[in-house]
């Protein structure tokens, strides 16, 4: 096990505190470019638009997951209102970035004119990638972990970091470790990035535009539905962990959608995804069809034939 507790600032400048949960979200959004740019080349997408779209977005996700993540921890937060915004900026909600982010995403490429499900595909990848490396934050902050384990991964909390559930009174700093749950987090999103890569290329021919983001949402929220059942003081509604419900409404709204689009009977032709102006439309893969053959004009006749 685990028998140290890890600093929560990486470098000291003076005033100025370098946080490992922002170098971390740092190379978490990195890689998810890295992985999202490859995506997009594959499928013959704008990548020159990627960049400020990345910008965009990732200040939208850490806006809605700041403001998931207070709502969600509320009693964190209910004493002391101003450390909702002054630093270290520590807690983020995932579900309240992916929605917000989402929303935000789609405007951003409808309002570029691209197409908006082929770059799903090519996103969701980056988003497990950026899951992968961003949730060690949470390790080095100390946050997101379940409750007292003796599995050989368990991890030591202190004393000033627990929830009001696990007192050092009742469980000792020295003798108790606690699930990693950040950990789960972040195999899944390598796991995840890893399978979404694969069905992209192995089944090109049967997914339709955007199955890979629904497949994303599936599998996602059926982890985070599972870990809830190991988290303790959240945000609740009827007695009911809220990431839980946020959790089957994704799950059970992406199986119904993606059931719907493969049903018997369903055209072959994919679904369509055309961009808002006259851009060239895509295929399966996201890629611009060649430009069409012109006509060939009739020959003029030749004098006195």
């Amino acid at each position: 096990m685990l028998d140290f507790t890890p600093p929560s600032i990486a470098v000291q400048i003076g005033p100025i505190s370098v946080f490992w949960y922002g170098i971390a979200y740092a190379l978490g959004l990195a890689l998810a470019g890295w992985v999202i740019a490859r995506e997009a080349r594959r499928r013959g997408l704008a990548v020159d638009e990627l960049p400020n779209g990345m910008i965009v977005v990732a200040i939208a996700a850490v806006l809605g997951g700041r403001a998931y993540h207070v709502i969600d921890q509320w009693q964190l937060y209910r004493d002391d209102p101003l450390k909702i915004i002054l630093p270290p900026y520590s807690g983020l909600g995932a579900y309240g970035g992916i929605i917000v982010g989402t929303i935000v995403g789609i405007l951003y490429i409808r309002w570029k004119r691209q197409p908006v499900l082929a770059w799903a595909d090519a996103i969701a990848p980056g988003l497990f990638a950026m899951q992968a490396v961003a949730r060690w934050g949470n390790f080095f902050n100390q946050e997101l972990y379940g409750p007292p384990t003796t599995l050989p991964w368990g991890i030591p909390i202190d004393c000033a970091h627990r929830i009001p559930a696990y007192p050092c009174d009742a469980f000792p700093f020295e003798l108790t470790r606690f699930q990693p749950l950040f950990l789960y987090e972040s195999l899944s999103g390598l796991l995840g990035m890893l399978a979404l890569v694969w069905l992209g290329r192995r089944f090109a021919a049967r997914l339709r535009p955007g199955d890979l983001l629904l497949v994303f949402f599936i599998w996602y929220g059926s982890v985070r539905f599972a870990l809830e059942t190991l988290r303790q003081d959240n945000w609740t509604f009827f007695g009911i962990p809220t990431a839980q419900i946020v959790s089957g409404a994704f799950i059970l709204g992406s199986i119904a959608v993606l059931a719907y689009r493969h049903r018997a009977g369903a055209p072959d032709q994919p679904t369509t995804d055309q961009p808002t102006t006259d851009q060239p439309t895509t295929d399966r893969s996201g890629a611009p069809p060649p430009p069409a053959a012109a006509e060939p004009t009739p020959a003029e006749p030749t004098p006195g034939g």
